[in-house]
This record gives structure tokens, sequence and C-alpha cells, in this order.
């Protein structure tokens, strides 16, 4: 057989069925699998669309079959040859009705021994994974997922341009402006001692759209921060980010929630709540603990501060009149199934670090008549008891967890309780997607120098209920019209309403200790642009790579970008 072309080519590996049985056909593709039945040898044909036997006969062309016999996994091959049913049919692949009885082949090249076996099931580390990462993406699990990526990339996209958005591109190498991430820093060549930084956003040139008349704008943009990789974040990623002129926080919610409803039906998906839930930052943070909170179970946290006055339990009573934070979380009738040692078990997990550390875990069991059994049980107060089960609703077989800790362990700790129970009794359901939007942020918070920060960046707007605090000793209570849209408890994006007000921005720079020289420096061709005519204004961003990791239920980032 001579060398063919692409335009030779007349399916891939994927559409081949009974309609075109009969068809003389040319395939391209890997050898995936070989098996020798003596006489005749199977081969399954692979490219990224799928799957199709072909068979060499030796009682049509032993010269053929001995050709083929050299074969081995991994080789790039063209089959020329006839389409015929199968005997045996495959109902796990779309062309499993089939098979091509071939009439010649063509080497293309050759594969040496491979360093793990090209199919999902496979024993090879991270680290040998990523470096033959060609033959991972040829698995087919990795094949999936890049084209649901791509797929969700083209959805994303006409989806907003029929919303009317245009997509407009913006630079890479930025000007350094202060934030909440670090900077990749790129050298002047032509002004040595000066910077670039990678951009981490495309905040600032997104508002200058808005100001430029260009009312509803997106990009697919690439966004850079110099922080430690971890499963859920890379130092480069990609995010889907608009912006809206003449839009308040609702407008913006309104058209995510309508973009992600669509996208989730191209897909073939859905979500538990449509229009989306809504929670304020401080009930996320005191009924869960995160402002990210998972919303496909239960057991929620519940603030008793107020029961530990008098409780007769010394370290309940201490922690209170520290300002500790105290929490408690309950396990419903499953109180037989934890014994002591999954109970130290669970003392043990919270004491850790990157945990809390908490110092300690309380759990008490509720038994007949509403008595509560455990370590503190002996030293609480009997009327305090029966409030405590009076207010929880606590019933026989129960089991209540309570942590004493300053608020931010607390918080930390609790959260992680929940989940790691929720995973032992089995209560997430994988197929589900829960989605939840977070709003009213708190607007600041103090960095490890005791100095105001922006909790995102300095041009989202305050509440307007809340600028009377700002300059004040109240300025920690200012919230922000700020939003993050949480599935599954997986910060999938967020944005904020922006200042549009030389006044408002004046003094939230003010709050923030940036005097009016370095606001110049920083952002003075935002400033100057603003003396123009800018709209009211407010933007969005969600994380591409996060959305495939959730919408294809993989484990890690690195598993939805081709080269991390």
């Amino acid at each position: 057989m001579e060398k063919p072309s692409l335009r030779q080519r007349t399916h891939d590996c994927n559409s081949l069925g009974m309609e075109h049985v009969g068809s003389t056909v040319l395939l391209m593709g890997w050898v995936s699998i070989i098996r020798d039945w003596g006489g005749a040898l199977f081969l399954d044909l692979r490219d990224r669309y799928g799957l199709t036997q072909v068979v060499f006969d030796a009682s049509k062309d032993q010269a053929l079959l001995e050709r083929v016999s050299s074969l081995r996994s991994e080789d790039v091959i063209a089959v020329s040859g006839v389409v015929t049913e199968r005997i045996k049919k495959n109902e796990k692949i779309a062309t499993g009705e089939v098979e091509v009885s071939a009439e010649d082949f063509y080497l293309f090249s050759r594969s040496e021994v491979l360093p793990f076996p090209v199919r999902d099931e496979i024993n090879a580390g991270t680290e040998i994974r990523l470096k033959y990462r060609y033959l991972d993406l040829r698995r087919p699990s990795m094949q999936r997922i890049l084209i649901t990526r791509s797929r969700i990339s083209h959805f994303v996209r006409n989806i907003l341009f029929d919303e009317n958005f245009l997509e407009v591109e913006t630079p890479f190498m930025v000007k350094y402006t202060p934030g909440g991430a670090r900077n990749f820093m790129v050298p002047s060549r032509l002004q040595p001692g000066s910077v670039y930084a990678l951009a981490e956003s495309p905040q600032i040139y997104k508002q200058l759209l808005m100001v430029a008349g260009y009312d509803r704008y997106f990009q697919l943009a690439k966004c850079f921060r110099d922080e430690d990789p971890r499963l859920d974040r890379q130092l480069e990623f990609t995010q889907i980010d608009l912006e809206m002129s003449f839009a308040d926080d609702g407008d913006i919610t309104d058209m995510v929630e309508k973009l992600f409803i669509r996208l989730w039906e191209k897909l073939g998906l859905d979500f538990t709540a449509t229009p989306f839930p809504r929670m304020t930052w401080d009930e996320a943070m005191a009924r869960y603990g995160t402002d990210k909170p998972d919303t496909r179970f239960g057991m929620p946290h519940v603030v008793l501060n107020d029961f530990a006055t008098g409780c007769g339990v010394g370290i309940l009573e201490s922690a209170n009149e520290q300002g500790m934070l105290i929490k408690g979380l309950v396990v419903k009738g499953k109180a037989a199934e934890f014994s002591r040692k999954v109970l130290d078990d669970l003392t043990a997990l919270v004491k850790r670090e990157e945990v809390g550390p908490a110092k300690g875990l309380i759990w008490l069991k509720v038994e007949a008549d509403n008595t509560l059994k455990g370590p503190i049980a002996k030293l609480m107060d009997e009327n305090i008891q029966a409030m405590l089960c009076q207010h929880l609703e606590l019933e026989e077989g129960d089991l209540l967890f309570i942590i004493a800790d300053e608020p931010k362990i607390t918080h930390k700790a609790m959260d992680f309780l929940r989940r790691e129970l929720a995973g032992r009794l089995d209560l997430v359901d994988p197929g589900v997607f829960a989605p939840l939007w977070v709003v009213n942020f708190p607007m600041f918070e103090i960095n490890e120098e005791g100095q105001w920060t922006s909790s995102h960046h300095p041009f989202t707007h305050p509440h307007p209920g809340d600028l009377p605090l700002l300059g004040t000793p109240r300025q920690g209570e200012v919230k922000s019209l700020a939003y993050d849209l949480v599935i599954n408890g997986n910060e999938v994006g967020g944005g904020s309403v922006r200042i549009h007000d030389p006044e408002i921005q004046a003094r939230v720079f003010t709050a923030l200790g940036i005097s009016d020289d370095e606001a110049q420096r920083l952002f003075g061709f935002l400033l100057e642009a603003f003396k123009y005519g800018v709209p009211p204004h407010a933007g969005f961003a969600a994380g591409l790579d996060r959305l495939v990791m959730i919408i294809t239920k993989t484990e890690s980032l690195r598993d939805v970008i081709a080269f991390p």
C-alpha cells in the first residue's frame, strides 16, 4: 500500500455502523490492542474519536497477516478494507456492530516500548505521566476531558455572543499594581531596571473598555499568579472574564446564571435549584465556617456561645470568657456508628496544623430521655443539657460535636469536620450540582502587618449603607457589593460592582492608607480615564479550569489542562 494522505481517509474510528456494511473504507490511527487468534489477527484501531476493530484473515491473505504481526501497541498506521457485520457485537463502543476486514495497511511510524499502557487504568505516578504527557493525553479519559473543555469554551462563546457580548483580548504583560496575588515579573530589555508583570487578571483593561463604551465585554483570558501549586490551583490558568456597563449586582448575577444554566443544558446536565440560592458571607461563615460551602448535604454549624455561661464545663466557660467561638455540629441518628476509636481519630484530625489546628474536639452522644453521654456530660449542668437538646432538636441516637477556639480556627476546623463526616457517611451525591451565590463580603481585611487591605481589589464598591463607616473604628464592618458563585463547595468564580464615583474611590483609597500621590502612581491611568465619563459597571470572572474539573468530576487541575 502506498503512503496515503489525509484527504484519502474516509472515516474516523468512531463513525462506522451497519449502514456502512459492504463499503470500502480507509482509516488512520494508533494500534491500541492486538489479539492473535491463530489464523486471524484482531486489531483495535484508535483515534481521538473512538475505536474500530480491524480483522486480518490468513485465509484471505497470509502475506498480509505476516506483515501485520510485526505491529505493536501505539504504532501509527492506515488500514484499507471492507466494512462487515460483527458476529459478536460489542455494545460498549459506538462501532461495536461492525468491523473492517483488512485488505492492506501502511505503517506511518513505529512506537518504542511504552513507559505505561495507553488506557484509563494505569499505575503510573504523576511525575511519569507529566514526563510523557503526550502519551497520557492519548488515554480515553484524558481525551474526554479535553474534548469537554473545548465544548465548554465553544458553548460559552456562543452563549455570550447571543447576549450581545464582544470578545476583546487584553495584554498579558501589564504595569504592576498591588493585589491579592503575587505577580510574575518580566524584566524590560529596553528599559533596564524596569519590569512588566504577567497579568493576574484583565481587571484594569476591562474597566477601561467600559469607559471606552464597549458595554458588554468578555474573553477567555490567560492569567498568571506566582502561588504554590495545589490540586485546584496552577501558576497559569484560564478564566471566563466578563464586564457589563450600566449594571448592578443583580444584572451580573442574572447574566451569569443564564450563562451557566444554558451551558449546563448544552452539556446535558442540571442544577439542583434555579434561580440559584443566595447566602450572605456572614451566614455562610456562621452555618458552614467557609465562604464556599458544599450545600449538597446538611449538618450546618450552630453557634453555642450562649450555652457556655454557667454550663459547668470549665473549658467551655473559659473559652467563652476569652472571646473564643464555640460551634456545634449534629450528626442525626448515627451515634452508634462512631466508636471511641473513630472519635479519637477525628479528634486527632482536627488537631492537625493544616486543619486548624484546633485544641480539641468535644463529642456528646444522645441517649434515651435525651440524656447526654461523653467526656464532659457529667460536668454539664442538667438545665443547660436540656436547653441544648431543645435548641438543637436532639434525639436519641444523635451525635453532637463541639469545637471552641479562636474564631478563624473554629471555622476552619468545623468546616473540615463537616466535609470529613459527609465523606465517611456517604452523604454526597457526586451526580448533583448545587449552586450558591455568596454575597455581601467584607470590604476590608487586616494583613499580617496589621494594615487594612482590600478583600477583593480597591475598585470594589462598598455597600451603600456602609459608606458612613469608612475611616471610622467600625471600618471592619463595611460590606462590599461583591459576590462569589459556589458549586459543590468549589468557588467557581466571583466579581463585584465597581466604583465609578471619584469621591467614593478617594474615600476607599484613604481607608486603605493609599495617599493621593500613591494612587496616581499606581492607578493614575485608570483614574485619568474616569475623568472623561465612566458608566456604572460590574463584572465577573469564572475559572475555566476549575469549572471543567467540576463538570468532569476530576480531582486535579492538572488533568483538565493539556500541558500544566
